[in-house]
C-alpha cells in the first residue's frame, strides 16, 4: 500500500493511553502521520501507550502541537476534516483526499460543537443504530481512515 501524500490523523487531547498506542499503531501501518495537539490525558511513557503500540513505535511519525490552531497555522494550505456524531453527513458521503487531517477529539467530549457548526462542509460522522451512544476512538480512526485511503486508491493493488 502506498499513497503518495500521506494522510494525517490528529487527536485533540487524548485521554486513554491504549487508544492512542492502538491509533499509533494504525498511523503506522498505514503510512499517516500522527498529530498529537494540547494536553495529552497521559505521559507518552506510559506502558499502557507502548504496549498497545507494540513495537512499532520507530514506524509511527508523531507530532506534538501545543493547540489546533497551531497546526492549522503550521498547514495553510491543509484540508481539516473535523469528526462528530454530531456532523451533518456520513463520512462515506464526503470525497477525501490525500493530505487530509482527518480531526477526533477527546474520547469523554469528541471535538467542540462550535468548530463542528462553523464547518459542515468539512464535518463527518460515522453513522450508529441502536442506543450506543458513540463508538471508541481507535475504531472510529480505523474506520474514516481506511475509507479515506479507499477513496483514493490507496488501497488498490495491496
Amino acid at each position: 500500500m502506498s499513497c503518495s501524500v500521506p494522510f494525517n490523523i490528529v487527536l485533540v487531547e487524548p485521554e486513554i493511553p491504549p487508544n492512542t498506542g492502538n491509533i499509533a499503531r494504525l498511523c503506522g501501518a498505514t503510512a499517516t502521520v500522527l498529530h498529537l495537539v494540547g494536553k495529552l490525558g497521559f505521559s507518552t511513557d506510559d506502558r499502557y501507550l507502548k504496549r498497545a503500540g507494540l513495537d512499532y513505535w520507530s514506524e509511527v511519525d508523531i507530532r506534538y502541537w501545543p493547540d489546533l490552531p497551531a497546526l492549522e497555522r503550521a498547514f495553510p494550505g491543509g484540508r481539516f476534516v473535523y469528526t462528530s456524531k454530531k456532523a451533518p453527513r456520513s463520512y462515506v458521503e464526503f470525497g477525501f483526499r490525500a493530505g487530509d487531517f482527518i480531526v477526533f477529539g477527546k474520547e469523554t467530549k469528541g471535538l467542540p460543537e462550535e468548530l463542528i457548526e462553523a464547518n459542515p462542509e468539512r464535518s463527518v460522522r460515522i453513522p450508529i443504530f441502536g442506543k450506543v451512544r458513540s463508538l471508541n476512538l481507535s475504531t472510529s480512526a480505523g474506520i474514516v481512515l481506511y475509507e479515506a485511503l479507499r477513496q483514493t486508491g490507496a488501497l488498490e493493488g495491496e
